[in-house]
């Protein structure tokens, strides 16, 4: 009797209503490409996503989808709520993030994360300087690119980011933690010991085969610009999106590539390094929220990587002295 009452009250609501429920089922039914799968998506029965679909597109009074050889396809004013809907569906799964990484924070006094280049060249070193200081404290790390970083430490799926570029947004402070040079790398053996230990001049690459960083990245899109200003141009033979993978291609004896100084250090005696000069500058930055002060951990693990971070570079910039020390 309640159902039947119900199901007359909506008959009789205003058109035009839209509800959270209508939404998590369109996107179901795009997702799944059928009423059935999408009904397991939402946990719920096959004839229950039947109904909720039917009163939908009652309430909104038009229909959504049209039944095509046994798949779902939008209408034309389904389509037009498309990209609506798949916005306000992204926020809702956002927002899911967020309470849930509200609820668990606690469990977790550092939760970091870094780009895989940096990941690689500097935050073992610095997990292993924590560990000296700290003891065995819980630490969650992954890696992301800088853009998906700044969304999961405003989303609180981590708390610091260690990045090389300057993030802005107004709920989030970049602290600048040290700065290096560009670097040349190049597979051994291509410069005399003498040559390998001077800086080398940006113009001397002009017309020279290089590897490329992909232009979604900041630093290389300056870098790509450097490199169109030359004369002649120098030229790209391959595009990679890390510093570490040009690193690895470098080592395999392919080509030179201009690269962050920590991937540089991180090659060992498989590459030889060269200081760019000018010097362009390449900053690290450590990256969290500004709503207030880090933990005692989170400070020790930001202040673990600016320390080892500054000693690369001073490891790099003294390489003559190494050198002689080890002969």
């Amino acid at each position: 009797m309640q159902s039947t009452l119900r199901e007359a009250n909506a008959d009789l609501a205003p058109l035009g209503v839209m509800h959270l429920r209508y939404i998590e089922m369109f996107q179901a039914i795009l997702q799944a490409g059928t009423l059935t799968d999408a009904a397991s998506l939402l946990n719920i029965s096959q004839p229950a996503a039947t109904k909720l679909l039917k009163q939908a597109e009652r309430r909104l009074g038009f229909p959504l989808f049209v039944r095509l050889k046994g798949q779902w396809h939008l209408t034309p004013e389904g389509r037009l709520l498309q990209g609506q809907m798949e916005r306000i569906f992204e926020e809702l799964r956002d927002l899911q993030r967020l309470v849930s990484n509200i609820a668990r924070a606690d469990k977790y006094p550092l939760r970091a994360i870094s780009t895989p280049t940096l990941a690689n060249a500097i935050i073992p070193k610095s997990l292993a300087r924590l560990r000296q200081t700290l003891g065995q404290t819980s630490i969650e790390l992954s890696t992301q690119h800088s853009p998906e970083m700044l969304k999961s430490i405003i989303l609180r799926e981590a708390d610091i980011g260690i990045t090389l570029q300057e993030l802005t947004h107004p709920d989030i402070r970049c602290e600048h933690l040290c700065e290096g040079p560009l670097v040349l790398i190049a597979p051994k053996d291509t410069w005399s010991r003498t040559a390998a230990l001077q800086p080398i001049s940006i113009d001397s690459l002009a017309n020279s085969t290089l590897l490329g960083i992909t232009r979604a990245d900041q630093l290389g899109r300056q870098l790509q610009a450097y490199l169109e200003q030359l004369d002649p141009p120098a030229r790209i033979s391959t595009w990679v999106q890390t510093y570490q993978i040009a690193k690895d291609i470098v080592c395999s004896g392919e080509g030179l590539a201009l690269v962050d100084p920590f991937t540089a250090v991180s090659a060992g005696s498989e590459l030889q390094t060269r200081v760019v000069e000018p010097i362009m500058k390449i900053n690290l930055y450590a990256v969290y929220r500004a709503e207030g002060p880090l933990n005692s951990v989170q400070k020790a693990f930001v202040q673990s990587v600016r320390t080892i971070a500054t000693e690369l570079i001073s490891f790099l910039r003294n390489r003559e002295r190494r050198l002689h020390a080890v002969q």
